[in-house]
């Protein structure tokens, strides 16, 4: 049996507070490593946080200036010396969404062959992680760096992953304030012909805001896991939230639906998140046709309208807590401001982009801290493999 074959065995076997307790001591007779550390990348994306029993025994890494850090945002094994020995530090990810960085220490630097195999333990790692998260708090608490709201905790327990890689596209999304956030929400889910992606906002703060975001993402996955087409999807979510509220809150919307094949996409926009797309250099705004927000009235009918995507584009979606924020001069930052942000992060992966467009927005804002939650999805569109 080779090296990942027993860790795979092993880390299936353990507990699922215990995954990291059963990979050390295979590392240590397998590759001679001194110890072996699993570091989660927290809400904001900024910081990596040791996990440890009780959580938060060590101080975290941020992202940017450690070395951690460079395997994290670089996706790439990166050496670093640290008193005498040798780290290895190796990105935890599975299918695309980053969980944070495996840290294996080396009395000299590991061969190039052990770091290929390390790496793939790495991935292991991350799969096992996923499922363990389903019954301990432990990677839960190793991602916080302080005390969530519970509007927060509510929203983050209704979020997929924050990235995903698939040979037809990649998507990143970030939420901001990460540990105080409450109405806006993303969402999708990939089947073998399409990708099915929504941009939420619900109205108003705090928990009232969470509820409404539940209820609306509920009945739209609802709807979506019993196949039902894009307008009866908006349209089941719309009775939903009429018939919990009469009108007196909703939900702002934007529902696509991409076609894997072909690039076609169906899109319903009901509300105030916003459509950018990089083609060749250039930032465009894609205007849609304006619907109404769901549960605003009853018995709406929503009728889907569709654009093109092709193999080299990306697509920017935001909610109205980063279009619509004034900068000192009073120009909103979607009207200009956005597009350069856009364009200077052109180079980075989908997954690293959300987060550079928020920083670039509390510049432009000219404080940390904005009025209103604000949300950031970006979609690279590779199109189908020949």
């Amino acid at each position: 049996m080779n090296v990942p074959q027993e860790c795979e065995r092993a880390l299936r076997a353990a507990t699922s507070p215990a995954l990291l307790d059963v990979l050390r001591p295979i590392l240590a007779r397998s590759h001679d490593a001194l110890g072996a550390d699993l570091l989660m990348a927290d809400y904001s994306l900024g910081y990596l946080q040791a996990m440890t029993v009780p959580p938060h025994g060590t101080p975290a890494l941020p992202v940017h200036g450690s070395g951690a850090g460079r395997a994290f945002g670089s996706q790439e094994p990166h050496v670093e010396r640290r008193g005498g020995n040798s780290v290895l530090h190796l990105p935890v990810t599975a299918r695309g969404d980053r969980l944070g960085v495996l840290s294996v220490t080396f009395a000299q630097p590991p061969a190039q062959d052990a770091v290929a195999e390390l790496l793939e333990i790495a991935v292991l790692l991350a799969h096992e992680v996923v499922v363990a998260e389903r019954d301990t708090d432990l990677y839960v608490q190793a991602r916080r760096l302080d005390r969530l709201t519970l509007a927060a905790e509510m929203q983050w327990q209704l979020l997929p992953a924050r990235s995903c890689l698939r040979p037809e596209f990649a998507l990143g999304a970030q939420l901001e304030p990460a540990y105080d956030t409450f109405g806006d929400n993303f969402d999708w889910s990939s089947s073998p012909d399409a990708l099915l992606l929504s941009i939420t906002n619900g109205m108003g703060d705090g928990i009232d805001a969470a509820l409404l975001t539940s209820l609306g993402v509920g009945a739209l996955r609802n709807a979506r896991r019993a196949g039902l087409g894009l307008a009866d999807q908006a349209a089941l979510a719309d009775q939903a939230l009429y018939g919990q509220h009469r009108g007196e809150q909703h939900l702002e919307c934007l529902l696509l639906r991409f076609e894997l094949a072909t690039g076609r996409v169906e899109v319903i926009e009901a509300g105030s998140p916003l459509t950018f797309l990089l083609r060749d250099g250039a930032v465009l705004p894609l205007p849609f046709d304006a619907q109404l927000p769901l549960g605003m009235f009853d018995g709406t009918d929503y009728v889907p309208e569709s654009f093109q995507v092709l193999p080299g584009d990306r697509l920017l979606f935001v909610s109205d807590g980063v279009h619509a924020v004034p900068g000192a001069g009073g120009e909103t930052y979607g009207e200009r401001a956005l597009g350069r942000a856009l364009l200077a992060t052109r180079l980075l992966p989908a997954a690293d982009v959300p987060r550079a467009v928020l920083e670039a927005l509390t510049a432009h804002r000219g404080s940390s801290q904005g009025d209103d939650d604000a949300l950031v999805v970006c979609l690279d569109w590779f199109g189908a493999p020949a």
